[in-house]
């Protein structure tokens, strides 16, 4: 009689995908009463070539077919326009460069679709997202936890929920291993058992950045300069750029004169800084080069986790996704600014990317770097 009452209905947003798909099976066998949702985000192109939404769409269906769940698609590329991409864009048009999918979790997946679940009357969300909630019994706060595979946490992502959300929010494959969820997708005979993971941003997926960009933003071409002031050459416009870019700078055989730091013929050029105000893009040799390092920095626009900002303290920081966990400080934090001090300089930290802190496998929060 007992375990009848952690029994909930449950809506899971079903997104084509193996992960999303185990996490539906997962909390099925669990018995919740679980349904399926597909979130369409985006339909400016839907009949292009790197559009996938259709085919996502078809396999969702077969997922919930399989599982023995209903599916329901609702579209939310009206909210995703509003919310994420507009944002976006600006962001780039500043020559910034923003994290679209953690502005797509705080507002659409956590916000909008957990809006509509609860009006479904479902008590819980879940999605199929490498991370882990807890709730802390000594603060009775709840927790947002790294997922259990090192090479899959998806907690950087979504360090902007709060505890209204995380309340709501299961994460079954958290527990697990890639591998393990795969096995699991094929033990069960998913039809998208061996699916490709889906890479690149949310809306934009595997389609040619630039040629994307082209269609929202102007091109404003420039001088590009090397750290003497030297002009190389040109660049097609600043938001076409990213810090630590190495590709597409087209200045591949220029050697810088009497180039010192190893810097030779074939020593690569990156991207170091961009100056709006002269549409100059700076561009130095070698990976090492110490305008591609940084000591510190500080962020705005953040978010707690615990609603709160944590303690001065000795923690660990993330400035881009795909990075290890680098020791840093945490100084001078508020609820909407915070500083970080690294003894170990950071390369390539970069304006509109996220920072985010994590006190062991805790992930505490974050901020948008300035």
């Amino acid at each position: 009689m007992g375990t009848e009452i952690s029994k909930q209905k449950v809506v899971v947003g079903l997104s084509g995908g193996v992960d999303s798909a185990v996490t539906a099976w997962l909390l099925k066998q669990q018995g919740h009463e679980v349904i399926g949702i597909f979130m369409k985000n985006w339909e400016d192109d839907d009949d292009s070539a790197y559009c996938s939404s259709n085919i996502d769409f078809v396999d969702a269906a077969a997922v919930a077919d399989v599982i023995g769940i209903e599916l329901e698609h609702v579209n939310f590329a009206a909210d995703y326009k509003d919310r994420v991409f507009a944002e976006f864009l600006r962001e780039y048009q500043a020559g910034r460069t923003p994290n679209p999918d953690i502005l797509c979790n705080a507002e659409i997946k956590f916000k909008a679709f957990l809006d509509h679940a609860l009006r479904l009357g479902a008590e819980k969300i879940a999605t199929g997202h490498y991370a882990r909630v807890r709730l802390n019994d000594i603060t009775a706060k709840h927790e947002l936890l790294k997922g259990l595979d090192p090479s899959k946490d998806q907690s950087y992502f979504l360090h902007r929920l709060n505890q209204a959300q995380l309340s709501k929010t299961l994460f079954p494959i958290g527990e697990l291993h890639k591998t393990e969820v795969r096995r699991i997708a094929a033990e069960i005979g998913l039809p998208n058992a061996k699916k490709k993971d889906s890479t690149g941003i949310c809306f934009i997926g595997e389609r040619p950045f630039r040629e994307f960009l082209n269609r929202y933003i102007a091109k404003e071409p420039g001088p590009m300069k090397d750290e003497k002031g030297r002009v190389l050459g040109q660049h097609v416009g600043l938001s076409f750029y990213t810090l630590g870019q190495r590709q597409g700078l087209g200045i591949g055989g220029i050697k810088a004169k009497g180039a010192q730091r190893g810097g030779g013929e074939h020593t690569p050029w990156f991207v170091a800084r961009k100056d709006m105000v002269t549409n100059t893009l700076w561009v130095v040799q070698g990976h090492d080069h110490p305008w591609l390092q940084s000591h510190a920095l500080q962020a705005q626009d953040v978010s707690w986790v615990a609603g709160v900002a944590p303690v001065p303290a000795e923690l660990a920081a993330k400035t881009r996704y795909r990075q290890a966990d680098a020791p840093c400080t945490l100084q001078a934090a508020t609820a909407s600014t915070f500083g970080l001090q690294f003894p170990q300089a950071q390369w390539a930290v970069t304006p509109g990317q996220s920072a985010v802190l994590y006190d062991g496998e805790v992930c505490l929060g974050g901020g948008v770097i300035v």
